[in-house]
């Protein structure tokens, strides 16, 4: 299935943002709903203005063909945001967008629209610097009604699986942005502060995300900045 040009028409016309709003999808090898959704993730993948950030759940591979990105970490995550939503149950594909508002399937308009109303949530929170004691993302002071976690993302830019069996057997599909690791980097209290990264392993790009706490769920991106 491919998109429909209105929707990738609908994602090109996005405007540059002054601080990039932060898109997660969360797709499966293993669901046939999923593969215009992984080329919409690509598409938002080519815009520096946007982070785009695909995370691959293990909740579809009984059903004839294991992911091979899948952990259970990133179905962990989206069902804490259901979790915070008041939700059971969790879907793919699913975009969650600025880490509060989350969309069904493969809908471009209604993506980028709420892109648009999430410009400027993300403000000038986090750096990157390089030291004599390597590379530390620096936190500004922000004002926060609440706690909040610097988290680390280390992601593989792009992989090409042929899918074998399963929903979508016989099918080569191209994914983008891929979530390999997260990494908690500590509490964060709106404070001044300074936290070493370590190097991306070969291959890898790194992203770092200042998220609230919902009370223990995740809730809105604050801040994000390419680590690399």
């Amino acid at each position: 299935m491919r998109l429909a040009p209105l929707a990738f028409a609908a994602l090109a016309a996005l405007p540059a943002a002054a601080d990039p709003v932060v898109i997660e999808l969360y797709t499966s090898q293993g669901c046939s709903s999923c593969p215009p959704a992984d080329e919409m993730l690509g598409q938002l993948a080519e815009n520096d203005e946007v982070i785009a950030l695909s995370f691959h759940v293990d909740y579809w591979d009984w059903i004839g063909w294991k992911d091979t990105f899948a952990d259970p970490a990133h179905t962990a995550r989206q069902r804490a945001y259901a979790a915070a939503e008041g939700a059971n149950t969790v879907y793919t594909p699913q975009f969650i967008v600025g880490g509060t508002d989350g969309i069904a399937g493969a809908d471009g308009m209604t993506l980028a629209g709420t892109i648009r109303a999430h410009e400027g949530s993300t403000g000038d929170v986090l750096r990157m610097a390089s030291t004599g004691e390597g590379r530390k993302v620096m936190a500004a002071e922000t004002a926060l009604t609440g706690p909040a976690r610097l988290v680390l993302l280390t992601v593989l830019p792009e992989a090409e699986v042929r899918i074998l069996h399963g929903e979508n057997a016989g099918k080569d599909v191209t994914y983008h942005s891929i979530v390999r690791a997260i990494d908690d980097l500590g509490t964060w209290d709106g404070a001044e502060t300074s936290v070493p990264i370590p190097d991306a392993p070969d291959g890898m790009r790194q992203v770092v995300v200042a998220q609230a706490l919902d009370g223990a769920y995740p809730g809105a991106i604050i801040g994000a900045v390419r680590a690399d």
